[in-house]
C-alpha cells in the first residue's frame, strides 16, 4: 500500500482520505504518513484539519510521523505547522511536542542537523521550555528533549534536574538516561553524584535511584560503586534493597558495562559480606536474555520499587534489544503511583515534600518516548474513577508503523548491479489498566501488547539479457500480559505477579 501511495498524485490520495470507511482511515493515514512522498504530504497538509478531527486520528498522524525510520524535514515540517498557534486538545498537544522531539533527533542521526525545519523544532521546544507555566508542561517538552537527545541540550537537562521541583527534576534524570554513555560526561556524572547523595538539598527517591543508574550504567569508576554500596546503609530499607539488586544485576549480566569493575570491588570483604546485602525489603529488579544469538541478544527486565509500608511506588518492565554495541529499547513500561503515604497513614520522611495524590504511567517504544497517561490526579479523581470505573483499559497506542525503509544499488564485481529493497511494518496495540480498591485494600494493574511484524525483502538483478528476482516475506505475530496485583491489607504485603506470553507463529 505504502508503495502504491509513492507513486500516486496528490489528489489520488486525498481522494482515499476522504472516502475510506471510518475503521480503515487511520491506516490509510498512517500508510500515507510512512510514503513520505512530496504528493502525500501535500493532500495530509489539505486532508488534517487540527481543529475538528477526531483527537483519536491526530494522534495516529503524530505517532506514526514519530517512528518513521528516515523521517524528511517535509515531514517535520508539516508537523510544526499544524501545531503552530492552533488550540488543540492537551493529549494532541501533548503527543505533538514528544513527536517533534523524536523527529528532530532522528533527522540528526542522518545528519541533517542543519536542516531549517531541525532548527525550527529546537527552538520551538526550547522556547515552549522556558516560557511553560504548570509544572505538567515542562515535563512534556523534558521527555520531547529526551527523544530528540542533542548532546547541547544536557546543560539544561541538568539544570532541571538538580534545581526543579520533584516531577520535573525526575523527568529530567529520566530524559539524561537516554543518552549514550559517551555523552555522560564527567560534568554529568557530577550532578547525579550531587542528587544521589543529596549535596545540595533533599530529592524524591525515584529521582535519587536513576541517578545512581545513571552512574551505574555509564562506565562507572569504583568510587562511585564504592559510595553507591556505603550509602545503602543509610537508604531506607526499600530503596537500599533496590539499590543492591541492581548491582547484582549488573553481575550477573554479561554485557553490563560495570561488569568487570562490580567483580573487583566484591573481591574486598568489607563490602561483599552479609550486613551489606541482607536488606530485607520487597523491593525487587531482575534482568535476563530472552534470546541470545551471535549478533543480538533481547533482555526483559523488571523493577518494582515498594514504599516502606509495601505499597508498589514504581514499576518499570523493560524488553530490550543490544547488538554491536547499540541498546534499542523496544519496549518500555513504567506505572507510578505518588502520594500513597498519606492515604495509608504512613508519615513523610523530615525535609521531603509531602507528594500529590496521582497514578499514571509512560512508555517508550522503539525508542520512542510517548505522552505520559494519567489514571488519577488528587483524592477527588480517584474517588470518581473508583466509584465508576467501567473496568476498560486505557488505550497506550494503536497503530500501523513503518520500522523499516531501506533501498541500495549493489555494484557486482562482473559490473553488474542488484537493486535490494527491504522494508518492515509494524502493527501495535498497546492498552494498560489501573485498578484500585480502597474498601478491599487491592491494587491490580495491567498491561497488554499486542504486535505483529511483517518484513519483505526483495533482491533485483536486471541485466539487458536476463533479469533474477529473489524475494522473501517474514510474518511473527506476538501478545504479552503482564499483571500485578497487590493486597496490603495485612503484613507482610501479599503479590502476585504474571507474565503470560501467548505462542509466537512465525511464517
Amino acid at each position: 500500500f505504502i508503495q502504491m501511495l509513492r507513486s500516486a498524485k496528490k489528489r489520488d490520495v486525498l481522494q482515499l482520505l476522504r472516502t475510506a470507511p471510518e475503521e480503515m482511515l487511520p491506516f490509510v493515514l498512517e500508510a500515507a504518513v510512512a510514503a513520505q512522498s512530496v504528493e502525500s504530504l501535500a493532500a495530509l497538509s489539505d486532508f488534517l484539519g487540527f481543529g475538528k478531527e477526531p483527537k483519536s486520528l491526530l494522534e495516529n498522524f503524530l505517532y506514526a510521523a514519530a517512528f518513521s525510520p528516515r523521517p524528511s524535514g517535509e515531514l517535520l515540517r508539516l508537523v510544526l505547522d499544524k501545531l503552530d498557534g492552533k488550540q488543540l486538545a492537551p493529549e494532541v498537544w501533548e503527543t505533538g511536542i514528544v513527536a517533534m522531539g523524536s523527529l528532530v533527533g532522528k533527522l540528526c542521526q542522518q545528519k541533517l542537523c542543519g536542516l531549517q525545519e531541525v532548527q525550527r523544532g529546537v527552538e520551538t521546544i526550547l522556547e515552549g521550555l522556558r516560557g511553560a507555566k504548570e509544572e505538567s508542561e515542562v515535563v512534556i517538552y523534558l521527555l520531547a528533549l529526551g527523544n530528540a537527545v542533542l548532546p547541547e541540550t544536557i546543560p539544561i537537562l541538568l539544570d532541571h534536574a538538580e534545581e526543579g521541583p520533584a516531577t520535573i527534576a525526575t523527568a529530567a534524570v529520566s530524559a539524561l538516561k537516554r543518552f549514550p554513555t559517551w555523552h555522560i560526561s564527567s560534568k554529568v556524572k557530577q550532578a547525579m553524584r550531587r542528587i544521589f547523595h543529596e549535596k545540595r538539598k533533599s530529592y524524591e527517591k525515584t529521582c535519587r535511584l536513576a541517578a545512581a543508574e545513571i552512574l551505574l550504567d555509564n562506565e562507572p569508576l569504583p568510587m562511585d560503586v564504592i559510595n553507591l554500596l556505603l550509602a545503602t546503609n543509610e537508604l531506607e530499607t526499600e530503596m537500599a534493597m533496590f539499590l543492591l539488586l541492581k548491582v547484582q544485576n549488573s553481575l550477573r549480566a554479561d554485557h553490563h558495562p560495570a561488569r568487570k569493575i562490580m567483580k573487583d570491588i566484591m573481591r574486598d570483604p568489607r563490602i561483599n559480606n552479609y550486613n551489606f546485602f541482607s536488606k530485607a525489603g520487597i523491593s525487587s529488579s531482575f534482568s535476563g536474555p530472552l534470546t541470545v544469538t551471535q549478533d543480538l541478544l533481547s533482555t526483559f527486565g523488571l523493577d518494582l520499587l515498594f514504599l516502606e509500608g509495601g505499597f508498589l511506588r514504581k514499576s518499570v518492565s523493560d524488553f530490550s534489544l543490544l547488538s554491536q554495541g547499540q541498546q534499542l529499547h523496544a519496549a518500555q513500561v513504567t506505572i507510578e503511583a505518588q502520594g500513597m503515604e498519606s492515604m495509608l497513614g504512613e508519615n513523610i520522611l523530615e525535609g521531603e515534600e509531602e507528594p500529590e495524590l496521582k497514578a499514571g504511567m509512560s512508555a517508550i517504544f522503539f525508542d520512542v518516548q510517548l505522552r505520559p497517561i494519567i489514571f488519577f490526579q488528587g483524592y477527588t479523581d480517584l474517588m470518581a474513577k473508583v466509584l465508576l470505573s467501567s473496568g476498560e483499559p486505557t488505550s497506550v497506542v494503536k497503530g500501523n508503523l513503518l520500522l523499516m525503509d531501506h533501498h541500495q544499488v549493489i555494484p557486482l564485481q562482473s559490473g553488474l548491479q542488484v537493486a535490494v529493497k527491504l522494508q518492515g511494518g509494524l502493527g501495535l496495540d498497546i492498552s494498560a489498566n489501573m485498578d484500585m480498591s480502597i474498601w478491599e485494600q487491592e491494587l491490580k494493574t495491567s498491561i497488554s501488547a499486542r504486535g505483529s511484524l511483517a518484513i519483505d525483502f526483495q533482491a533485483e538483478l536486471d541485466a539487458p539479457f536476463f533479469q533474477a528476482t529473489m524475494r522473501s516475506q517474514t510474518e511473527v505475530e506476538t501478545s504479552i500480559h503482564f499483571d500485578t496485583m497487590l493486597r496490603f491489607s495485612g503484613s507482610p504485603v501479599l503479590m502476585c505477579l504474571q507474565l503470560k506470553e501467548e505462542q509466537v507463529p512465525y511464517r
